[in-house]
């Protein structure tokens, strides 16, 4: 039996995650369902897309992936269903899929045409729990080759290849802001060069790639004065990170709000 993940816009407040878990259960009642969040910010595409695409890898081939951000169906927002990298997603055509297809090609992607009186995420149910027990996507829908793409997957690279210029997509619960420049990309373009990243009014040149690579474990632990340092890494996720080491939002602040950083503001990497 596949595992069929849920990622929500929807909070916890309401009833709509216990809506959609008991539509699961109610037509496959030994469904295993995960969480993955229902913490989006409200129709936030990008990072709705950042989570995903840095969540599915964990779960096994053959997984399901409901994708409610965003979803109300409408001639400018039709709903897919897509074979990709083994996995399933079933989602709003909103531009989320294309940050997960930015570097893997859809095996199969086709528009749902199932609704009739169902809700979107009657609809995300039933295709999923079609899935689960064997069907095919073909059933659900007719095969399409589109889906819609996302501005802010791509960062901007000037014609003398000697600037990036990328954009703020997460701001994780530390307060750690990333944007889309990508560790691959970085490389690509800079060739070794030596850098500088611009954030703000900050300035890095250096890029670690753990929060502790700032720490000199040589010196006793008294004469350690790293909390609240600034620095840029590559995260876990391979994306360029402005972090503000042992920060927490409730405290000390994070980067987001101690360096007055917010979402799709620009970051700019340039080769000297």
């Amino acid at each position: 039996m596949s595992l069929i993940t849920l990622t929500t816009d929807f909070g916890t407040k309401d009833h709509f995650i216990g809506a959609i878990k008991g539509a699961i259960y109610s037509e496959l009642n030994n469904a295993k369902v995960v969480d993955i969040s229902h913490q989006i910010t409200p129709f936030n595409i990008t990072e709705t897309a950042y989570i995903l695409k840095n969540a599915y890898k964990n779960f096994p081939k053959g997984s399901i992936h409901i994708i409610d951000v965003d979803s109300e169906l409408s001639v400018e927002n039709k709903h897919i269903a897509i074979a990709l990298d083994g996995h399933y997603f079933i989602c709003a055509d909103n531009g989320i899929i294309s940050m997960i297809a930015s570097e893997i090609k859809p095996d199969k992607i086709i528009e749902i045409t199932i609704h009739s009186t169902l809700t979107s995420y009657s609809a995300f149910v039933k295709v999923a729990c079609h899935i689960a027990r064997g069907g095919t996507l073909d059933v659900v829908g007719r095969a399409t080759d589109e889906y819609k793409q996302l501005n802010e997957v791509h960062p901007y690279i000037n014609k003398e290849q000697n600037q990036i210029v990328g954009t703020i997509i997460y701001i994780d619960n530390y307060g750690n802001v990333i944007c889309n420049i990508t560790k691959k990309l970085f490389n690509d373009v800079g060739k070794g060069r030596p850098y500088e990243v611009s954030a703000r009014h900050y300035t890095f040149n250096k890029i670690v790639n753990k929060y502790n690579e700032i720490v000199n474990f040589d010196l006793p632990q008294e004469k350690r004065q790293y909390d609240g340092e600034k620095l840029a890494l590559f995260n876990a996720s391979d994306y360029l990170e402005i972090a503000i080491y042992k920060s927490n939002l409730k405290s000390v602040g994070g980067a987001s709000t101690l360096l007055g950083l917010g979402y799709r503001d620009s970051i700019t990497l340039r080769f000297l």
